[in-house]
């Protein structure tokens, strides 16, 4: 898989030079969408991307991409958005709607590796669960941790995750690293834990 790393803090651009159609993309989707576009060479596509670490203060999401939208409809022929709904409660939607812009189907990224049919036909079997995926592993403890304010305030820890009963990694590689992070991130928020690959897990990671 193509080495990007971004921090939770980071936006980042992926330009071919060649691009008609623009995708607007939270930062924690950024490298398994380059990977797909650089593994189908595709040239039509760029990527722009906002700071993951939005999903604690989604306030932030809908008016960057207001932005975005309206900043690079004259330079694209299309533009998409690679969001969920991200804890907007409807405001990104309505934007997009507003502005005449698409999403990918689904509420949020489990649903969109996990395949929203599948991820629906589980949910009321899954409500007391909490997911992970590689990009929340690798950054568990800068995102969600700190980010949470866990690391300074451990008394919230009930607050937070008291009506969780499990961890599921949806993992998108086959990374033994990244599972020991999910595993001891379960550990750590005292949930039971499931390891869970997806269909890109079993891509040969390049």
């Amino acid at each position: 898989m193509k080495a990007i790393d971004l921090k939770p803090s980071e936006s980042f651009a992926h330009e071919t030079g060649q691009g008609e159609v623009l995708l607007l993309a939270c930062g924690a989707l950024a490298r398994e969408i380059v990977d797909l576009n650089e593994r189908h060479g595709w040239k039509v596509f760029d990527i722009q991307c906002l700071p993951a670490k939005w999903h604690n203060t989604p306030q932030f999401i809908v008016p960057a991409l207001r932005d975005k939208i309206r900043s690079n409809k004259s330079k694209y022929k299309k533009i998409y958005v690679v969001y969920g709904d991200c804890g907007t409660g409807g405001q990104l939607d309505a934007l997009l709607k507003e502005e005449g812009v698409e999403r990918i189907d689904g509420p949020h990224c489990y649903a969109f590796y996990s395949g929203s049919p599948a991820f629906a036909a589980r949910e009321a079997d899954e409500f007391t669960c909490f997911f992970l995926t590689d990009y929340l592993a690798r950054h568990f403890e800068k995102l969600m941790w700190e980010g949470l304010g866990l690391d300074r305030h451990p008394e919230l820890l009930q607050d937070y995750f008291g009506n969780y009963t499990k961890l599921i990694y949806l993992a998108q590689t086959e990374d033994p690293g990244l599972q020991a992070k999910a595993e001891e991130a379960a550990r750590k928020l005292g949930l039971a834990y499931e390891y869970r690959p997806t269909a890109m897990a079993n891509w040969n990671p390049r």
